[in-house]
C-alpha cells in the first residue's frame, strides 16, 4: 500500500507525524535529542538548514556517492521554531521515502538578533544537541544580514531567512568562539575533535560566527563591475557563479559555474587528504558574496585562481574543522547522467566526466566527504579524545 499522510496529533511540548505504511504506523518526532541517549555505535549529526534542497540533496549523495553512509548514521536536521520553512514537508519526505536515518529537533529558544552570542537558554539547547552528537554540518543558502557582522547592508544583499541566520551563528559561535568574546568557553574547548563542515554559505556562517565579516558582492566590491555585460570581461576561471543565468534567462544556463581553485600547502587538502600545492582541482560554486575579514580562530587554505577570493579555511587549532565556498553536495556533480550548459556557444555537459578529465577534481571533491566522514567515526569511536 502506497504511504500517505494519516494524521497529525499537537501536543505542548513534541509534535508527532504518524504514515501509514500498510504494516503500521511510522512516528517521526521534532525533538530528538531530548530522549537521545549517546550511541556509540551509530553517528548522530545535526544538520542545519531543513530546507528541501538539502534533504532531498542528502538522500541523493547517499545514493550516488559512496564516500559517506547516511543509512549507517542519524541525520538530524536542526531548526528554530521561528525559520520559514515547513518542517513538516521534510518529515513526509523521510517517511514517504524510507528515510530511516533522517531525523528532526525543533530549537524554541528565545531568538533575536541582539542575543546571538550569549543567550543562556539558547546555548542550553545546543548543549543537548552537541553533547549527543559527532559532527555538524552547515547548508548553503542565501545572505548574511550585514547588521550581524557591524556593516550596513549593500543593495546588492540578498535576506531571505533571518532567524536561519540567527541560529546557525549563534551554533558557531557555542561551538567555536570568536572575537565577539574571547574569554567564552566554547564547546570545542573540550571537545577538540568535534567535526564542523560548513559547506558555501555554511562556510560564511563559520566566519561571522567566530567574528568575521562579509564582502557583499564578488563583482561590484572586488571587480568594480556593476552591470553583468561588464562581469563578462572577467576571466571565466574566475566568476564564481554563472552571468549568463541572470543575463539570458530565457535560456536554459545554470547559476552554477566550475572553476579551478589554488590549495596552500600547509592546509589539510594537502597535510591530509594527499594534495599538492601544484594541483588545481575544479569545483562548483554559485556564490555572490565571500570572507571579508577573517573570524578568530581561522587560517585560510585554499583560493581562487587569482587569489582575490578565499575558497576554504580551516580551524587553527581544532583539526576537525572545515570551511569551503564551494559545493561538493550538489547532486547533479556526482550523476553521470546530468548534463548542464554554463557558457553560450557548448553543449550541455557531464559534470562527472569534466571532473574525472581534470585530475585530481574528481578525486578532491569526494576526498572531503570521505575526510569527514572519517572524523565523524573517528569521534563517534573516541567521544571527542581524537
Amino acid at each position: 500500500m502506497k504511504k500517505s499522510l494519516f494524521r497529525i496529533t499537537v501536543s505542548c511540548s513534541v509534535i508527532f507525524l504518524f504514515f501509514f505504511h500498510g504494516n503500521g504506523f511510522a512516528q517521526i518526532e521534532d525533538r530528538y535529542f531530548d530522549s537521545k541517549e549517546v550511541d556509540e555505535e551509530k553517528v548522530v549529526l545535526p544538520v542545519f538548514y531543513s530546507h528541501p534542497g538539502s534533504w532531498k540533496t542528502l538522500s541523493e549523495l547517499d545514493k550516488r556517492l559512496e564516500a559517506i553512509d547516511f543509512n549507517k548514521m542519524d541525520v538530524v536536521y536542526v531548526y528554530h521554531e521561528k525559520g520559514i520553512f515547513n518542517y513538516r514537508e521534510a518529515m513526509e519526505f523521510a517517511a514517504e521515502n524510507k528515510l530511516e536515518w533522517l531525523k528532526f529537533h525543533q530549537v524554541r529558544a528565545p531568538l533575536d538578533r541582539g542575543t546571538l552570542f550569549r543567550n543562556k537558554a539558547l546555548h542550553a539547547e545546543f548543549e543537548r544537541i552537541f553533547d549527543k552528537a559527532d559532527g555538524v554540518v552547515f547548508f548553503g543558502g542565501y545572505d548574511i544580514p550585514a547588521y550581524v557582522y557591524g556593516e550596513k547592508t549593500s543593495l546588492l544583499s540578498d535576506i531571505v531567512y533571518p532567524y536561519r541566520h540567527f541560529i546557525e551563528i549563534a551554533a558557531v559561535f557555542y561551538l567555536l568562539g570568536g572575537t565577539q568574546d574571547k574569554e567564552y568557553e566554547c564547546f570545542l574547548e573540550s571537545h577538540p575533535g568535534f567535526p564542523v563542515l560548513g559547506i558555501c554559505l555554511g562556510f560564511q556562517t563559520m566566519n561571522v560566527g567566530a567574528g568575521g565579516s562579509m564582502i557583499q558582492d564578488i563583482w561590484a566590491d572586488v571587480y568594480g563591475k556593476m552591470f553583468l555585460e561588464d562581469v563578462l570581461e572577467i576571466p571565466e576561471e574566475n566568476l564564481h557563479r554563472n552571468p549568463y543565468a541572470a543575463l539570458h534567462p530565457e535560456g536554459d544556463y545554470s547559476p552554477f559555474t566550475i572553476h579551478p581553485i589554488k590549495l596552500e600547502a600547509d592546509g589539510k587538502f594537502c597535510r591530509e587528504m594527499g594534495f599538492n600545492k601544484k594541483d588545481r582541482p575544479l569545483v562548483l560554486s554559485a556564490h555572490h558574496q565571500a570572507l571579508g575579514k577573517i573570524g578568530g580562530g581561522f587560517r585560510i587554505i585554499a583560493s581562487s585562481s587569482d587569489g582575490k577570493i578565499i575558497e576554504a579555511i580551516e580551524h587553527k587549532r581544532f583539526p576537525g574543522v572545515l570551511g569551503i565556498q564551494f559545493h561538493p553536495d550538489v547532486p547533479f556533480l556526482w550523476d553521470p547522467g546530468a548534463r548542464i550548459q554554463i557558457f553560450p556557444g557548448g553543449s550541455k555537459e557531464s559534470l562527472v566526466s569534466l571532473l574525472r578529465t581534470r585530475s585530481p577534481s574528481h578525486a578532491f571533491n569526494r576526498k572531503i566527504w570521505s575526510w569527514f566522514d572519517g572524523r565523524l567515526k573517528a569521534y563517534n569511536n573516541g567521544r571527542g579524545t581524537k
